[in-house]
């Protein structure tokens, strides 16, 4: 257990912003599996998949590497299903 004051702050805030972290990492999350899932993927669709992820992003959720990565598996499932 923190024994100083501030520390014990630490504790509580680092809580808060996990929580709200948590919340962005299960929506982006939950978008990209219903993306995945859907056999249409239109583009439209993935707009507010990409969204979402870049709104974690912004927030400091998710590193720009891991989003750019995220967006172009995404984007090359696109051209798979357009390619059929």
């Amino acid at each position: 257990m923190p024994q100083h004051k501030s520390a014990k702050k630490r504790v509580k805030t680092s809580r808060r912003a996990a929580q709200r972290n948590r919340r962005y990492i299960s929506a982006a999350r939950r978008a990209i599996k219903e993306f995945r899932a859907d056999s249409a993927k239109s583009p439209e669709k993935m707009k507010k998949v990409v969204s979402l992820v870049d709104r974690a992003a912004a927030r400091g959720v998710y590193h720009k590497n891991k989003t750019a990565r995220i967006k172009s598996r995404l984007a090359k499932l696109i051209g798979k299903t357009t390619a059929k």
